[in-house]
């Protein structure tokens, strides 16, 4: 059990956690919840033991081990699923004291613990954790250091799912996957047979992968029995009684003081004023409801309505190489109050298709058609560090707004989110969601026609989550969303388009359907090959070859490892009294053999089966 007694935390002279008290039982999956800078990530250090709390403790069950994604991404020349095994250290450990190991007692000793772990599975479970994240068969193979920063990063979380740590502490983990990751991370968490805590301000995965909610409130954790929506009841029926409570106490002190206030001066009631100033004293004030109203997001209307079309695609092929185009044969129609989010892997041309519509990618061949004086406003994630982090909301306002009265620009830093003396902080002191709200209100200042939203939602708490749908179906003219946020996508949109297969296509399903298709590809057992994650052509047919080469020779490493230690496994059994002197010891020397056969035979199977494809390839 973990146990968190009378816990206080300050951090840079601010109280973040005050005095609280939880247990969380074995198995549970938590949702650890609470505004942006409340303290949940200092918890998580507290909790590793890598920040000390000013008062109480932490404590956890004797041998626990914690996991948590690392702060950097792998990088370096070791293929994806190499990385991903070498999370399992005391796998990697016996596996690698098997290769050298001589004494029959230590054999047998390795192999019974490689047999309870299950590590002659783990190939293929880290294969699939990988595949659920995203990276084909053919990826797993390719070295990290070929992947972009937040690929790198689903490698690094594809680790510590493998490692299947006793306490699994995950901080905003959807932060680096698409919407179809996110699904399966969902699902995953789901069904985890340990305990995880989770920071997520994603409600569909608190909704369907926890069972407790630790909310962190004004310095108090409370925990919630049941998921997200469930917390939402309980929550606003305890904040009911709370705020009746106070009502009645403040009634209690009314009365009191009247009392004292009338009758202090008279001798004959001097005792009576006195003891009720006693009470007054002992009565200890009721945690009034503070209401911690989000700041709303409001998009500016643009200045005409369009007559639709805004933009029509015909038969258009977009990309980065005209001989190996990333989308082709793209037809599309968007008019005035759409609002359409695109679906499918990243890597499948999104980005691609975001560009072709924003006008920043030119197409191939085929014909866009534009609305004459359409204004589009863009927003990305990446953007976020192209905001100078030396001006201010104010200077980044005034620099849109030319010669205009400081009056007006500071009322329009006021109407995105910077009113007072926020609007003088420069953005390098802002927080993440406050640099994304700053962000939305410059791409959108002018009023736009259309605006393409790719991951809004990556630095904003739950109800700022909220105020973005709510100004994305006020906005009165076209929306179209990337985002891994379901909740988002259900309030919002009307349009579902999928991206894959170098296309782009309607989709007729829901979300759950789509869920549904989502599962069911990245969990079976060999999933279909999906495009590389990164929009660039095709490899060449020797690039594949160099592939399955390398596969080949992966088998025979595992081929040759694996005999090696059937072969001292062969030579302990071998011993002339081992089943009379330790029957024990050889029956798990059998079983262990047994189960390196098994392993033989896969890697066999493995080097058959790339073999075939690479002399196909040579054709």
């Amino acid at each position: 059990m973990l146990v968190i007694s009378d816990l206080s935390i300050r951090l840079a002279g601010r109280l973040l956690i005050d005095q609280s008290s939880v247990q969380i039982t074995p198995g549970s999956r938590v949702g650890l919840v609470g505004r942006n800078g409340t303290g949940k990530s200092t918890l998580f250090k507290v909790i590793r033991a890598e920040l000390a709390a000013e008062h109480g403790s932490v404590t956890l069950p004797p041998r626990w081990s914690i996991g948590s994604l690392a702060q950097e991404a792998p990088n370096g020349p070791e293929s994806l699923i190499s990385v991903v095994l070498q999370a399992d250290l005391e796998r990697d450990a016996l596996l690698t004291e098997a290769e050298t190991a001589t004494d029959p007692h230590r054999i047998a000793e390795i192999q019974t613990r490689l047999v309870d772990i299950d590590a002659h599975s783990a190939p293929s479970r880290a294969a699939a954790i990988l595949s659920g994240l995203g990276f084909s068969a053919a990826d797993q193979l390719r070295p990290c250091a070929e992947f972009s920063g937040g690929w790198r990063m689903r490698v690094a979380l594809a680790a510590t799912l493998f490692a299947a740590p006793d306490l699994l502490l995950l901080d905003e983990p959807t932060n680096y996957l698409d919407l179809e990751g996110t699904l399966w991370l969902e699902d995953h968490l789901a069904h985890y047979p340990r305990t995880v805590i989770v920071i997520s301000h994603d409600r569909d995965l608190l909704e369907s992968s926890v069972d407790q909610i630790l909310h962190l409130e004004r310095g108090r954790l409370t925990l919630y029995k049941g998921s997200y929506s469930s917390f939402e009841e309980q929550r606003a029926a305890r904040e009911l009684l709370d705020a009746k409570a106070v009502k009645r106490q403040e009634a209690e002190r009314a009365r009191l003081q009247a009392f004292v206030d009338r009758f202090k001066a008279k001798a004959s009631k001097a005792r009576q004023a006195q003891s009720r100033v006693k009470m007054l004293e002992r009565l200890k004030p009721i945690a009034a409801l503070v209401t911690e109203d989000v700041r709303e997001i409001s998009f500016p209307a643009p200045e005409k309505i369009l007559s639709p079309p805004i933009i029509a695609v015909d038969n258009a092929s977009v990309g980065y190489d005209p001989a190996s185009p990333v989308l082709s044969r793209v037809t599309l129609r968007i008019d005035n109050d759409d609002r359409i989010a695109l679906l499918g892997a990243n890597g499948n041309g999104k980005s691609t298709l975001v560009k072709l519509l924003a006008g920043r990618l030119a197409p191939f061949s085929g014909r866009v058609t534009r609305a004459d004086k359409l204004s589009i406003a863009y927003f990305a994630q990446h953007q976020l560090d192209e905001l100078n982090e030396d001006a201010s909301a104010y200077d980044h306002v005034r620099k849109l707004m030319g010669d205009a009265p400081e009056a007006k620009v500071r009322a329009r830093a006021g109407a995105i989110g910077f009113s007072g003396k926020a609007a003088d902080t420069k953005a390098g002191k802002l927080s993440g969601g406050e640099k994304a709200r700053l962000l939305l209100g410059l791409a959108t200042f002018f009023g736009p026609n259309m605006i393409i939203l790719d991951e809004p939602t990556n630095h904003l708490d739950i109800d700022s989550r909220g105020a973005l749908a709510e100004a994305i179906n006020e906005f009165p003219g076209a929306v179209i969303m990337v985002s891994h946020d379901r909740y988002l996508i259900e309030a919002c949109a009307d349009r579902l388009w999928i991206v894959a297969d170098r296309t782009v296509t309607d989709y007729d399903g829901d979300l759950d359907e789509y869920r549904r298709l989502v599962l069911s590809t990245r969990n079976a057992e060999a999933p279909r090959e999906r495009s590389a994650p990164a929009e660039k052509p095709q490899r060449a047919r020797s690039d594949n070859r160099g592939s399955l080469k390398k596969r080949i020779a992966e088998a025979e490493a595992e081929i040759a490892r694996v005999s090696e230690i059937i072969t001292k496994i062969d030579t302990a059994l071998a011993l002339p009294d081992i089943f009379t002197r330790d029957p024990k010891q050889a029956a798990q020397l059998s079983k262990a053999r047994a189960n390196a056969a098994d392993a033989l035979a896969r890697a066999e199977e493995q080097w058959l089966e790339a073999s075939t494809q690479f002399d196909e390839a040579a054709g």
